[in-house]
C-alpha cells in the first residue's frame, strides 16, 4: 500500500514535469547550437536548431495532452525560445555570412535578437485568443536557419534583408491563426 502510493506520487510528479523537460531539451539544443556556431561547426548548429524546434513543438502538445499547462511552463518556454530561435539562428547567420558586412551586420544581428525578445514578452502578457500577433519567434528562427542553406545561391546582401524582415515581422501587429 505504502509503496503503491510512493510510486503513484512519483509518476504524477514526473508526468507533471514532462513538458518542462522537453522545454529544457529545447534550451540545451539551442545552447549547443550556439557553441557549435562559435566553433565554426555551422552545419551541426543548423541541425541542432531544427531538432530544438521539434522539442518546442512537442512541449506544448504534451502540456495540453496531460493538462499540465502552467504559468511557469509558459515563461520557461519563452526563455528557452529566445536562446534556440533568437540567439542561435542569429549567430548561425552572423558566422555563416553576415560577419562580412562588419558593424551594420552586428547591429542587425542584435536587433533580430531584441525583436525576438520583445515578441516573446508581448506574447506572455497577452491573452490567448487563438491568434499570434506578429511572426512567432520559432517560425522566424526556423526561416533564418533555413536561409543559411541558401548562402551559396543568394547574393550576400540578401541575408541582411532577411534578418531585418524577420525582425520586423516578429514585432509587427499582423495576426496569424494558431495551428
Amino acid at each position: 500500500m505504502f509503496l503503491s502510493n510512493v510510486i503513484d506520487q512519483t509518476i504524477k510528479k514526473l508526468k507533471s514535469q514532462t513538458a518542462n523537460m522537453l522545454t529544457l531539451i529545447n534550451l540545451s539544443l539551442g545552447g549547443y547550437a550556439i557553441i557549435s556556431s562559435i566553433h565554426g561547426d555551422l552545419n551541426l548548429s543548423l541541425l541542432l536548431i531544427f531538432v530544438a524546434a521539434f522539442a518546442d513543438r512537442f512541449d506544448g502538445m504534451v502540456a495540453r495532452k496531460f493538462n499540465i499547462e502552467s504559468e511557469l511552463g509558459k515563461q520557461l518556454d519563452s526563455m528557452c525560445d529566445i536562446i534556440s530561435f533568437g540567439v542561435a539562428p542569429a549567430l548561425l547567420l552572423y558566422q555563416g555570412i553576415l560577419h562580412e558586412f562588419g558593424g551594420p551586420s552586428s547591429f542587425f544581428t542584435v536587433f533580430y535578437i531584441a525583436c525576438g525578445a520583445l515578441r516573446l514578452a508581448r506574447f506572455n502578457i497577452t491573452e490567448n485568443n487563438g491568434y499570434f500577433t506578429g511572426l512567432p519567434i520559432t517560425v522566424a528562427g526556423c526561416l533564418a536557419t533555413l536561409s543559411y542553406l541558401t548562402i551559396p545561391i543568394l547574393p550576400p546582401q540578401t541575408f541582411i534583408f532577411i534578418i531585418i524582415i524577420l525582425s520586423l515581422l516578429m514585432i509587427s501587429p499582423f495576426r496569424l491563426r494558431k495551428v
